[in-house]
């Protein structure tokens, strides 16, 4: 790095610092304003937010990773959440935003009664701390080790200052404000690099479309894979049928379940808003595959021979591809990337700490009260999750880590949810059972098959299971779970009109389509677009 690019970045991580705290300030915030930027979210911004939570640098850094590993295939990852952000905007918006909820958590209690509200609370705050924050900000710390030799945990302590410092201060006000403009800086940076890898092919010999598909891997050019590896006669980690059953079932929870990733749809203006902000966030997902996945396999054709883990792919293009100056500008975006993460995760935390735990303790709360400790919690989960973050470094990759790690709860929670949506004889006893046992044998999963813990992955490695599937099978036994505990015990005798798919074709169709701007209308066109683009890359 050259003194440009530290300036870039150094201007960049004030630069931002700043804008949240003079966007999101207020003199006396009140707490819908610092938990929910008072309701007032259009959805451009909502869907801006949304992919940007998302999108940090385990992402840019991971994706690049297993572009460069196994190809096209990790892709389905940002492709498949295209068609949950369509079902968390026709399905899941309506029934938040009809029941005036301000958490997920609450939502579950307006269903079901308060016990699961506490639950998911607790499993929010936990799967923040080790997910959203933790490992994001121990991915940023790889690139400052990288390019400016920044020990670690120096670099985890001074990102997590900054990002913390304007969350806690402005709210979600200033989240979504900063992450209009990282999502402009992650993308420039991401097409930047991924145009100068392409036009550096002509130095490798490569001239033609028949000349790059015959220099990378076998399958690395197709989004599907078969279900059995031909060679060593396994199954294929991301398979087909994985992808197919084991993605929803992370997928739902973290695009319709996940209170770091919902909050900003809460936050919406209006149901509209709050519709179109998730499908346009869905039609964005469709960017990450072409700027950041294709870069890895670039990086497998124009430098496999100076790369020794597939985690430094990323890095090395930037180091080796990139002028002085565009450098700096490319690291700014893997800290934007992370700082989006690391700021809506903080303030969701903070968000549930205060509505779900402190206020149900104690309603009587005031309101300044409740954004105080707001804002305690929030501090208090950045200096935990900072002890974590060097956890990251025990995957083979660090997007297998932010994967692997929510099979410890994805799959009770998505099934209390969807069940508790479109089956009403869903009971109370049922969520609470479900997601006890799921917890259970979620976390014996995650002791024995995960490398933080040992070497010998014992699911993947002995039993030869894809984690992908393990999602699948483990939800189907909390299926038969909460089906068996619901018919064993008295069904709910509350309203749930508000609350519950009555039905499917007058819910979604039952009132005319107001033209092109209808989020149904979207969506239907969303639909056609990723059927074609599936046909093109199978």
């Amino acid at each position: 790095m050259t003194t440009l690019d530290i300036v870039i970045v150094v201007c960049y991580m004030l630069g931002i610092m700043a804008i949240g705290i003079f966007a999101g300030y207020r003199k006396n915030t009140s707490s819908s304003d610092f938990f929910l930027a008072g309701k007032s979210l259009r959805w451009p911004v909502i869907g801006a937010a949304l992919f940007t939570a998302n999108i940090s640098t385990i992402h840019l850094v991971g994706l690049a990773a297993d572009g460069y590993r196994i190809g096209f295939v990790v892709g389905n990852f940002e492709w498949m959440a295209t068609f949950t952000l369509i079902v968390l905007g026709l399905i899941f918006v309506p029934f938040y935003l009809r029941s005036n909820i301000n958490t997920l958590p609450e939502f579950l209690e307006k269903r079901y009664s308060s016990t699961p509200r506490l639950i998911l609370a607790l499993i929010t705050v936990v799967s923040a701390l080790l997910i959203h924050i933790g490992i994001s900000i121990y991915a940023g710390a790889m690139v400052f080790l990288y390019f400016f030799g920044v020990p670690v945990i120096w670099s985890v302590i001074g990102i997590a200052a900054v990002a913390a410092t304007y969350t806690i201060i402005g709210g979600l006000r200033a989240i979504v404000v900063t992450d209009v403009i990282q999502a402009v800086l992650l993308l420039t940076g991401a097409v930047t690099l991924t145009l100068f890898a392409i036009f550096a092919l002509p130095d490798q010999g490569i001239h033609t479309l028949a000349d790059f598909q015959a220099a990378v891997k076998s399958d690395q050019l197709n989004m599907l894979h078969s279900f059995r590896n031909p060679e060593t006669g396994r199954l294929n980690e991301y398979s087909w049928v994985s992808v197919l059953l084991g993605y929803p079932i992370l997928g739902i929870w973290y695009w319709c379940t996940d209170q770091t990733i919902v909050q900003k749809t809460l936050g919406a203006r209006s149901m509209r808003d709050g519709q179109l902000g998730a499908v346009f966030a869905g039609g964005l997902k469709i960017l990450p595959l072409f700027f950041m996945v294709l870069p890895g396999v670039l990086g497998y054709v124009l430098f496999q021979d100076i790369i020794e883990q597939p985690n430094d792919t990323l890095l090395i293009m930037i180091q080796e591809l990139l002028p002085a100056g565009l450098k700096g500008l490319l690291a700014a975006g893997l800290l934007a990337a992370v700082m989006s993460t690391v700021e809506s995760a903080l303030n969701s935390t903070a968000t549930v700490v205060a509505e779900d735990i402190v206020k149900k303790m104690r309603p009587q709360t005031s309101d300044r009260s409740l954004v105080t400790i707001g804002r305690i919690t929030a501090v208090i989960v950045i200096v935990l999750a900072i002890f974590w973050s060097p956890y990251g470094g025990k995957f083979v990759s660090i997007f297998e880590a932010i994967n692997k790690i929510p099979m410890m709860f994805a799959p009770a929670i998505t099934c209390v949810f969807l069940f508790g949506v479109f089956w009403k004889r869903g009971t109370k006893e049922a969520a609470v059972t479900t997601l006890i046992f799921g917890l259970v044998i979620g976390v014996a999963y995650f002791l024995v098959d995960l490398p933080a813990f040992g070497d010998t992955r014992l699911v993947a490695d002995t039993w030869g299971i894809p984690f992908m599937q393990v999602g699948w099978w483990l939800f189907c036994l909390c299926s038969v779970v909460y089906v068996i505990t619901s018919l064993a015990t008295p069904p709910p005798d509350e309203q749930l009109e508000a609350i519950h798919w009555q039905s499917p074709w007058k819910d979604l169709f039952g009132s005319k389509l107001t033209g092109w701007k209808d989020p149904r209308s979207v969506s239907i066109g969303l639909l056609g677009l990723m059927a074609i683009l599936y046909f093109w890359l199978q």
